[in-house]
Order: C-alpha cells, then sequence, then structure tokens
C-alpha cells in the first residue's frame, strides 16, 4: 500500500481506530446525526402496500445485498398508501441493514421506503460516501458481536459507534479516492469472475468432447441417432442407460428420525457436485436406524453413481473404491452400472457432459424440469466405447480437468487478495493511516 501516513498522529483510545491523524476529530455516530429505524406496513404482504407504478420504491434486504454502494432499483413499489406506513428515504440518502446481512451500508440513488431491518440518518451533518465506507470496512462492528447474523446492530449500538472524523472537505477527498481505487478493484475481480466463469465451461466442454468423440481426431465417425449426441466413434456402441445397469433407484425416506452424531455415513445433495464426479465430504450426516431399515436397498457400494432429483438437478458423484457403505437420501437416485463392463467414471462423465445434462433436464440445456424420475435417468442414452478406451480417455480427461481445476483455483486465490486488499485500503483511509489529501493531483490527471 504506497501511500503516506500523515506526519502527526496520536492515540484514538479506540480499538479499531488505533491511532489517528493529530487533527482528527473523535465523535459516536450520534454526536452528528439522528438514527432512526425504518419501518413496515403490516400485513407485509398485503397487497393494497404496493402499486407497480408507486412512487417509492420498497426496499428488502435482498435489494441491499444485490446492490453494491448505490441503491438503484428494486423489485416492489409502494401504493401512497404503503408509503404512508413505511419511512420514506430520498436519493442520495445513507442507510444501513441491521438484520439478515447485518451491517451493510448502501446509499440510495432512487426514491424508496425501507422497513425495520434497517437505520437511517436524519440531520446528517458530515459526507455520507465517508460514512458509507466506514460501515464498508466492517471495522466499527469489532467488539459488537460476531459478523452477520450474530451481529447485534440497533439504533443505540449504532449511534454509540466512535469514529475518527477529519474536515468534510478531507472525508470527501477520501471517498473520491476509495471511489476510484474500489472500481479498479471491482473490476478486477469481476474479470478474474469471468475467467473462472469460462474456465468452468471449457471443464464441460473438455468432458462433453471426450464422452463423445473420443481422443483420436482421425476416427470415423457416425450418426448416433441421438439430438443431442451427434456424430460418435464408429466402432462405439449406443445405448440407454437402462440396458447397462444393474440398479436405478432412489433413496428411502424419514431419515431425519435417524439422525445421529455417530451411526453410518448419509449421503445428501450437499454432498454432490455441479462442477466434479467427486463425493463433497464438508458437510457429511451420520444416521443410525434400525436393522432391516427399508433404506438398506440404495446403500451404497463402490462404483455406485449418485444423481440429484430434486435440487441442483444432475449434479453427480462417483463411490470411489474402498468407500465406507453408505445410505442415501431420497432425493438422491442411485446408478448401479453392471460391474466389469463399464467403467462407473465413464457414465458419470457421460451424465455430467452437455449431452447427458441435455437429456436429463429436457431441451434447451439448462434444465426445464424442476425434478427428475428414475425414468428421466433410465432413458438417457449413453455413448460406449471398449472398456479399455474408456479407462484411457477417462486418465486423460483428469489430466486435462485438473489443469483447469488448478487455474480456477489460482483466480480463486488471486479473488480472495484483490477482496482483502480491497478491505485493508478502505481500513487504512477511514482511520487515517495513509494520508491521501494530495491523491487528486498524484492520480486523476487524465484518469
Amino acid at each position: 500500500m504506497d501511500y503516506p501516513a500523515y506526519p502527526v498522529y496520536r492515540k484514538s483510545g479506540i480499538e479499531w481506530l488505533g491511532k489517528i491523524p493529530d487533527h482528527w476529530q473523535i465523535l459516536p455516530i450520534k454526536r452528528f446525526t439522528l438514527i432512526k429505524r425504518g419501518a413496515s406496513p403490516r400485513p407485509i404482504d398485503d397487497e393494497k402496500y404496493f402499486d407497480d407504478d408507486g412512487e417509492y420504491a420498497w426496499v428488502r434486504i435482498a435489494d441491499v445485498t444485490a446492490n453494491k454502494h448505490y441503491l438503484k432499483e428494486t423489485t416492489q413499489r409502494l401504493s401512497d398508501l404503503g408509503k404512508s406506513y413505511s419511512v420514506p428515504l430520498e436519493s442520495g440518502q445513507l442507510f444501513l441493514s441491521i438484520a439478515g446481512s447485518v451491517g451493510k451500508p448502501v446509499i440510495s440513488k432512487i426514491k424508496c421506503c425501507i422497513h425495520d431491518g434497517f437505520v437511517y440518518f436524519q440531520g446528517l451533518t458530515q459526507e455520507p460516501e465517508f460514512l458509507y465506507y466506514i460501515f464498508e470496512s466492517a471495522q466499527p462492528y469489532l467488539g459488537l458481536g460476531k459478523l452477520g447474523t450474530q451481529l447485534n446492530l440497533n439504533t443505540d449500538t449504532v449511534g454509540g459507534i466512535n469514529i475518527g472524523l477529519p474536515s468534510i472537505d478531507e472525508q470527501q477527498n477520501i471517498a473520491q479516492f476509495l471511489d476510484h481505487k474500489t472500481q479498479q478493484i471491482d473490476q478486477l475481480i469481476a474479470k478474474k469472475k469471468t475467467l473462472i466463469d469460462k474456465l468452468n465451461e471449457q471443464r464441460i466442454a473438455l468432458i462433453t468432447h471426450a464422452v463423445t468423440k473420443g481422443l483420436n481426431p482421425a476416427v470415423t465417425l457416425e450418426d448416433s441417432g441421438v439430438e443431442w449426441l451427434g456424430e460418435v466413434p464408429k466402432h462405439w456402441d449406443v445405448v440407454r442407460l437402462r440396458y447397462i445397469t444393474e440398479k436405478i433407484t432412489s433413496g428411502s425416506r424419514g431419515w431425519a428420525q435417524y439422525f445421529a452424531d455417530e451411526g453410518e455415513q448419509f449421503l445428501r445433495i450437499t454432498n454432490l457436485s455441479r462442477k466434479s464426479i467427486s463425493l463433497l465430504e464438508d458437510d457429511m450426516r451420520r444416521v443410525n436406524p434400525p436393522e432391516g431399515t427399508e433404506g438398506e436397498r440404495t446403500k451404497t457400494q463402490d462404483g455406485d453413481i449418485l444423481v440429484s432429483i430434486t435440487a441442483d438437478l444432475g449434479s453427480i458423484a462417483v463411490i470411489p473404491e474402498n468407500y465406507e457403505a453408505s445410505y442415501v437420501s431420497q432425493h438422491i437416485a442411485l446408478v448401479r452400472p453392471e460391474p466389469k463392463q463399464f467403467d462407473s467414471k465413464w457414465i458419470a462423465y457421460c451424465l455430467f457432459s452437455h449431452a447427458g445434462k441435455a437429456q436429463l433436464l429436457g431441451a434447451g440445456y439448462g434444465g426445464t424440469k424442476v425434478q427428475l424420475g428414475l425414468a428421466d435417468i433410465k432413458e438417457v442414452y449413453v455413448p460406449i466405447p471398449p472398456l479399455l478406451e474408456q479407462t484411457q480417455i477417462i486418465e486423460q480427461l483428469v489430466e486435462q480437468i485438473d489443469r483447469v481445476d488448478r487455474m480456477v483455483e489460482l483466480n480463486r486465490e488471486t479473488i480472495d487478495k484483490l477482496k482483502e486488499y480491497r478491505t485493508a485500503l478502505i481500513t487504512a483511509a477511514v482511520t487515517g493511516k495513509i494520508d491521501v489529501r494530495k491523491w487528486q493531483k498524484m492520480e486523476t490527471k487524465g484518469a
């Protein structure tokens, strides 16, 4: 962070502020503004309080979460009656969430009404943009509780927060500096996220090409007769999944009563991935059912393929070798390929590919279905090369996927570092650890 410090500092006596520039004041927020709470018309779902053509937008926590810095739109508008029971704010006013995404600030760019999950700052005599960045740093909340739903904010706690205050001109200069720098950082983060999206698309494209065209670019292709598969190598078979499996079934119901701290493993949709065919084990549950429970019929074996059928449709996982036998949720289908003839990973990659997902979810890949039936899975056409070729393709495919995943991980690490830098820069500026008073002359020429 290559910016100079102020020439003289003094102790603030406030832990999150530390030392501040000698000419800054320290004041609790309630000394320069009234902190007031929003209000809601009741019952909130009554249609008479809403009007698509209403003058004032209705702000929910989700609207604030979806907007960065400035609130420019919401999904609902209030009628005049609804507005009369709420708190109307004009464009340019700062408010702060105290429920849901607790502690998130936003500045309205539209006329809007806020409910009692927000506080606003009436008669604010300081620069709202500067105060926005103080809240955005999240540092004032330290010691008030854990960030997130554990953080307890109200008009008194917000009003009692002590902050460092330079002159209005200096506040404005700091805010302009942070506007410029955070915009640059946010643009870099957006580019990294776009790259990750493209890499994820590349992963699926690699899988799709591998399971429909194979490794040999010179191989003779012929029409598979299946729209979503197109041409496949001539020596491959194309069969419905029902004809190459020992079992396609779904888990049984009623597992909640058997949840336990110890017992046998229980696999749920959260253990399936939309980006790989590996099991996710971060959030594993255990069950302790009685002997002879109906769920025994879907207890997993090595090589079983699990497919989500009620949420995150088409998410896949393969049970690895020597894995603990596990029970399966009713929201998961279990596919057991015929042994010694098919590599489970091959079948899983076929289902995971664009061609497989398109067949599972319906025309227009992306999903027209909200739930899969076992018949949907049984009727999927799968291209089948000889077993040895399946293994060879998978080995090369795994190497290609690993390269893509490493690039994804590197970009995620870069995003995390950029976010950390963004927060550190905001904190340094609003607590006076860096002096940006000359920044405008130094950095905005021609910008």
